[in-house]
């Protein structure tokens, strides 16, 4: 018999394990649990690393509800009970183990987060108080590549993913509207260079800097760097290359 190997991720230790010991009870099923997003991302490395890979984690919605998030690389291991919340656990987990299937087990229905649990690459939304046979109909189910949420949440994670496109998309246009160079002003804002950083990471000057700084603003209609990185980001922007450049002549 091939087992489901499940993973939960709960920092609440008697959820966690009341979970797990239910899920074990099935004979196809072989669970472990985590109380944190940096335990889970080192079960998920010992698996791996065992030749016997997770095949689903369920994961809290609230994970390290009340706590700052972790802002180290998830891909790095980070010392026990530095948390991770439940939404970037998922977005680490498919960035270094995309065959795993990662479902969301949460409290309440929320249409814009199970969106975004959808968007880092969440197949499931699950209430966390839905029967067994339900649960194991979704774990079952996302290895069959079906996605389950809620019938009540659709019509609202539908709105939530069409607006997140259109938001896009107009990011998008007005990221197209910068010259080359006011691109390479942005990456590097991105990146979080301050304007003389930019300035010696571009070989200009810094009032040329800040002339090209307060054209990108203009031109995405912000009013600060802040609000000018979140757009980028919307736009699928990345941070400029941070390696050091090549010797050259500071220009403009």
């Amino acid at each position: 018999m091939v087992r489901i190997r499940v993973l939960v991720v709960d920092d609440h230790r008697i959820f966690a394990e009341s979970l797990a010991a239910a899920l074990t009870a099935e004979p196809d099923v072989d669970v472990s649990a985590a109380g944190s997003g940096p335990a889970a991302l080192r079960c998920l490395e010992r698996g791996a690393a065992e030749s016997r890979p997770y095949d689903v984690m369920l994961v809290d919605a609230d994970l390290g509800a009340g706590r700052p998030p972790q802002p180290a690389p998830l891909r790095e291991a980070a010392p026990e009970g530095v948390p991770v919340d439940g939404i970037a656990l998922v977005a680490g987990v498919r960035a270094v183990q995309p065959g795993v299937r990662t479902v969301v087990l949460a409290e309440r229905d929320d249409p814009r987060r199970a969106a975004l649990a959808l968007q880092a690459g969440a197949v499931g939304w699950v209430a966390k108080d839905c029967s067994l046979s339900r649960l194991l109909t979704v774990v079952r189910g996302v290895l069959r590549e079906e996605t389950h949420l809620p019938p009540a949440l659709l019509t609202g994670v539908l709105r939530e993913l069409t607006a997140a496109r259109k938001h896009r998309s107009d990011s998008e246009r007005l990221v197209e509207s910068l010259t080359p160079r006011e691109r390479e002003v942005l990456r590097c804002m991105v990146a979080g260079l301050g304007r003389k950083a930019v300035a010696e990471r571009l070989f200009l000057s810094p009032h040329t800097v800040r002339t090209h700084m307060q054209n990108v603003l203009g031109k995405l209609g912000v009013h600060s760097t802040l609000a000018a990185v979140a757009l980028a980001r919307r736009a699928g922007v990345g941070p400029a290359d941070l390696a050091p450049p090549p010797n050259g002549v500071r220009v403009g």
